[in-house]
């Protein structure tokens, strides 16, 4: 019965997280973010099909029950596909440095599928297993490249982005492959106790993966027309040239305090364009990331030494948001990554 309660409860959470995702505009977790479309319908495919799983398989315990059964088979091959694939598009969907396709996913699983059609006809242990070892494969590269492109993704933000607050998702991402392999050993074993675990984690990851889609932000920075790209071989770009407009329009002016700010509206600002900010910062052997954290990390260290040297009182985390931190967790750790050490210790230097 509590099996049967909990089985009840995985279902209908994903059917709900997925009409919400559909129906609904407007965040409820983070009401002043816009998060990507992509990325609302691929999660609320996957909680669909979740749903649809949790039903079919109760229909079929309700009037088959028998697992050596075509029922039972196609019903197995159903799962994997589908869950794999809506499970493939959510993940790449979060990935916003470019738009991933999600058919290399759908074209993985079709040998699957044929090796699931020549049982249907021929059935045998070896064709079982090797259908088995072919789906852990799948999943084992699969989470392979996400690696990959989780390290692409983190790259890219760095390039053209200061404020991370809220863009990383290595950490869901890492969850949802755990529970992905979880899956997979739920279906090729036979145990009760990864039964109830998986079903558990199931509402974990519901819950993990509607707080990401509610507040990671689109990203996508706008594609150049292609009216604009240059024809010829591009001029030698003037780092003088950049690194003055840099002094005159970032540094002076102190647009690096702006929350949120591109290297798109940087670029603008100083009147030239994403490319050739983007070499410039990499030929100082620096990212865009640095470069603007440290001008802020600049920015609060002589801020904290006017209010220290006048008496007045002040709150470190104060200090922080006026620096261009939205939180004081995303400046402690630029902080320390630029200083070589926590906030605390180098304040407690600074006094002695």
């Amino acid at each position: 019965m509590l099996f049967f309660v909990l089985y009840g409860v995985t279902g209908v959470v994903p059917l709900i997280a997925a009409f919400y995702l559909l129906l609904r505009r407007a965040n409820a977790i983070a009401p002043g973010v816009t998060s990507p479309v992509r990325l609302r319908r691929w999660t609320a495919a996957f909680f669909g099909v979740s749903t649809l799983a949790h039903v079919w398989w109760l229909l079929f315990f309700i009037f088959d029950r028998d697992l050596n059964s075509l029922g039972n088979l196609v019903l197995a091959m159903a799962d994997c596909v589908l869950l794999f694939v809506t499970f493939a598009g959510m993940l790449l969907s979060m990935l916003q440095d470019r738009r991933r396709p999600v058919w290399p996913a759908l074209v993985a699983v079709i040998p699957f599928v044929a090796i699931a059609g020549v049982y249907m006809v021929y059935p045998n242990h070896q064709l079982e297993m090797f259908a088995a070892a072919y789906l852990l494969l799948v999943g084992m590269v699969f989470t392979g490249y996400m690696v990959y492109a989780i390290r692409q993704y983190g790259s890219w933000l760095n390039n053209n982005y200061a404020d991370l607050e809220n863009k990383k998702v290595w950490l869901c991402q890492a969850v949802a492959l755990l529970c992905m392999l979880l899956f997979v050993l739920y279906v090729l074993a036979d145990n009760l106790v990864i039964l109830w675990l998986v079903h558990i984690i199931e509402l974990v990851l519901v819950g993990l993966l509607m707080w990401r889609v509610e507040t990671l932000p689109m990203l996508e920075l706008p594609v150049q027309p292609k009216a604009q790209q240059p024809t010829v071989v591009p001029v030698t770009i003037d780092l003088a040239q950049i690194e003055k407009s840099l002094a005159e329009c970032c540094v002076a002016t102190q647009i690096y305090l702006q929350h949120d700010l591109s290297i798109e509206e940087l670029a603008q600002v100083i009147g030239t364009n994403r490319s050739y900010l983007s070499q410039y910062f990499s030929r100082q052997g620096i990212n865009y990331n640095i470069y603007i954290n440290n001008l802020r990390i600049n920015y609060f260290i002589s801020r904290y030494q006017k209010v220290v040297a006048s008496g007045q009182t002040f709150k470190v985390q104060q200090l922080a948001i006026e620096s261009g931190y939205r939180s004081y967790s995303t400046f402690s750790r630029a902080f320390t990554q630029r200083m070589g050490q926590s906030v605390t210790a180098w304040m407690h230097d600074s006094a002695e």
